[in-house]
C-alpha cells in the first residue's frame, strides 16, 4: 500500500479554494478534498504583523503524486508564496485508504 499525505494550502477566498480543489482532484492529484473557512490567520507577511479570512484548503492524495499536486497547486494559487505542507497519514482505515490508492492509480 501507498504512503498516504493530507496536503494543506489557504486562499483568500472560497471560490479560489473551491477552483483549486476541483482542479487539483479532475488532475487526479488528490482523491479528495476539503475546504474550511472561514479561519482567522494570524501572521506576518513582508515584515508586518497581521491578521485576516482564509479558507483552508486540505488535500488527500500520496507521496508519490505530491511533486505533482505541489506544483499544481503553485502554478494555479492566486498568491505568489502560497502555503503548501504535506503531513503524513500515519494510520486511516483500510478501506479509506484502498479509496485514495485506487483513485488515483495510473
Amino acid at each position: 500500500m501507498a504512503n498516504f499525505l493530507t496536503v494543506s494550502t489557504a486562499t483568500a477566498t472560497r471560490d479560489q479554494a473551491v477552483a483549486l480543489a476541483e482542479s487539483a482532484v479532475r488532475a487526479r492529484l488528490a482523491a479528495g478534498a476539503q475546504i474550511v473557512g472561514p479561519v482567522t490567520s494570524v501572521f506576518w507577511h513582508v515584515g508586518e504583523f497581521g491578521t485576516g479570512e482564509e479558507y483552508q484548503l486540505l488535500l488527500k492524495t500520496t507521496d508519490a503524486r505530491y511533486p505533482k499536486l505541489e506544483a499544481h497547486l503553485l502554478a494555479h494559487h492566486p498568491w505568489d508564496n502560497p502555503e503548501v505542507v504535506a503531513t503524513a497519514i500515519e494510520t486511516g482505515t483500510v478501506p479509506y485508504l484502498a479509496w485514495i490508492e485506487r483513485t488515483l492509480a495510473d
